[in-house]
């Protein structure tokens, strides 16, 4: 390969390290509470150019820059009542596992020019390539470690935006490759000229109609369900002042307007029964007599104890009968509802770790219960952030969603935003609508197009009482989303080390044609 045409930085590492910090910020503006969707597209553009020509070593640099000022700043919820630890914890961690996969990216513009230098590699694969690998870094911050936290998703950003119909054929992580490989086609149509023609924009043309002009998977009206949903605004946050049952208390008082209206279900958020209904019989009572008097089954949620295990548990609780079916939490929050490891952290935050004295195991149960013939998809509180929630209650025969929360330890910030924004793009993936119940807000009752039916605002106590649309037949993305997330991340790192071994497969056969002797008689 001529010296001229090597992989080679297009910025500087003085000017590439505070671009690749300005991406990060400029990218946290596309989430809520700004939302400004279009900001994800020069975010990610520019994170990119970032990484052209870099090294293993400045990659990292230049990677963990980005990421440390885009979660420093998405992530700054998680200081609002424990302090900075949990945050700078955090951030840094994902920052770090971004810095990570900041490499395979760097390599794949450094490897593919030398694979493959045509048209279709540098304008079309390498892109493809790109896109992948950030998916695959999407992916892993979202389940590892400890499950992980898939909060910052590319997707996400696009609720509000022309892109999100995508959503329900190709999933979130689909969502996301698609718009970083749109932004990837397009920086490499700008800096290389010579392929710079009409046929060449193509590819990166037809991207773009697809996510715009994609309209969403179709699925079928089927009724309706009536809910009546309070948010009660009890003091339900981890260190508010309370006394025992002071959040049921709330939540009866913000129900009471309720009583006498017709409705098939009356669901409550996460937390907002401060005790054990299983096993305390005073509040199975107020219970069995809220159900009575309001004529219909209520979906409720509290910690619940089985033997010496603790669940975050979702309860459809009949009059009479208690608790009839059984929803507990998937993903318990590390740090937050249980201690991964905890002879080893609370050394090192003895005060922090303390306070958490209750380990959440949790949940097997799919998260889908039955009313009377309509499936009941369910989520707790940051459950909707999942991919194998949502999709497996759409499996299991969901029409509706039904995601409870709890936000009262994040008043105050964009939090209950950005968590009201996966829930309204789950509602675009699996064509459902979905209500979303908080203690203290931000909830809101979406049609399975995204819009908002009804809602509450935060700090407030309140009730809706709506006749929730029903749905069914499976979207693409609840069908193949397992399998476009499995080809797009490890079918990506697959195909980065083939690219590799044909650079290197090239390489020694460039070696061993320069070390031949030229014949004799060729005049050299």
């Amino acid at each position: 390969m001529p010296l001229a045409d090597r992989p080679r930085p297009i910025l500087p590492l003085a000017i590439a390290a505070p671009a690749s910090a300005v991406a990060g910020l400029l990218l946290t503006t596309a989430y809520p509470a700004l939302g400004w969707w279009p900001m994800a597209l020069p975010a990610v553009a520019l994170a990119l150019v970032t990484l052209i020509g870099r090294g293993i070593w400045s990659s990292l640099l230049v990677g963990f820059l980005f990421g440390a000022a885009f979660f420093s700043v998405n992530l700054l919820f998680t200081a609002r009542y424990l302090g900075p630890i949990p945050w700078i914890a955090l951030s840094t961690l994902e920052a770090l596992l971004t810095a990570v996969f900041a490499v395979p990216i760097a390599l794949a513009y450094r490897w593919m020019a030398r694979v493959l230098p045509g048209a279709i590699g540098r304008l079309v694969l390498l892109p493809a390539l790109v896109a992948g690998l950030w998916t695959l870094r999407e992916q892993v911050v979202g389940s590892w470690p400890y499950g992980g936290f898939p909060w910052g998703r590319i997707g996400v950003t696009q609720v509000d935006g022309p892109f999100a119909e995508l959503a329900s054929w190709v999933g979130m992580s689909g969502l996301s490759f698609l718009i970083v490989l749109w932004c990837a086609m397009l920086v490499e149509y700008v800096r290389r000229a010579r392929y710079r023609r009409v046929t060449t924009a193509i590819p990166s043309v037809i991207v773009l109609l697809a996510l715009l002009l994609v309209p969403q998977f179709p699925t079928a009206a089927a009724g309706s369900l009536r809910v009546g949903s309070v948010q009660g605004n009890g003091p339900a946050g981890y260190f508010d002042q309370r006394a025992r049952n002071d959040v049921l208390q709330a939540q009866l008082r913000a129900t009471a307007p309720l009583l006498g209206e017709r409705m098939d279900l009356l669901l409550w958020p996460e937390g907002g029964v401060d005790s054990d209904p299983t096993t305390n019989s005073g509040t199975a009572a107020v219970l069995d007599d809220l159900s009575t008097r309001l004529g219909a089954p209520l979906l409720v949620s509290a910690v619940t104890a089985r033997g010496d295990a603790y669940f975050n548990s979702a309860l459809l609780w009949r009059a009479g009968e208690g608790a009839t079916q059984t929803y507990d939490k998937r993903h318990p929050v590390p740090f937050g509802e249980y201690v991964p490891d905890r002879a080893f952290w609370e050394p090192l935050s003895p005060d922090l770790i303390g306070l958490i004295g209750r380990e959440y195991t949790p949940g097997t149960a799919a998260p889908v219960i039955d009313l009377n013939g309509v499936g009941l998809g369910l989520a707790i509180c940051f459950d909707v952030i999942y991919d194998d929630v949502v999709w497996d209650g759409a499996q299991g025969g969901a029409q509706v969603y039904l995601f409870q929360t709890n936000n009262a330890d994040f008043r105050g910030t964009d939090e209950n935003l950005q968590q009201l924004a996966f829930a309204r793009m789950r509602a675009i993936e699996m064509g459902r609508s979905v209500v979303n119940l908080s203690t203290v807000g931000t909830s809101q009752v979406i049609a399975a197009d995204g819009t908002t039916l009804a809602g509450l605002p935060a700090d407030s106590a309140g009730h809706m009482l709506t006749d929730v649309p029903l749905r069914t037949g499976l979207t693409a993305a609840a069908v193949i989303g397992p399998a476009i997330k499995l080809v797009l991340g490890w079918g990506s790192i697959a195909a980065l080390i083939a690219v590799g071994l044909a650079m290197l497969v090239r390489g020694r056969r460039a070696v061993a044609t320069t070390k031949t002797p030229a014949p004799e008689g060729t005049g050299v």
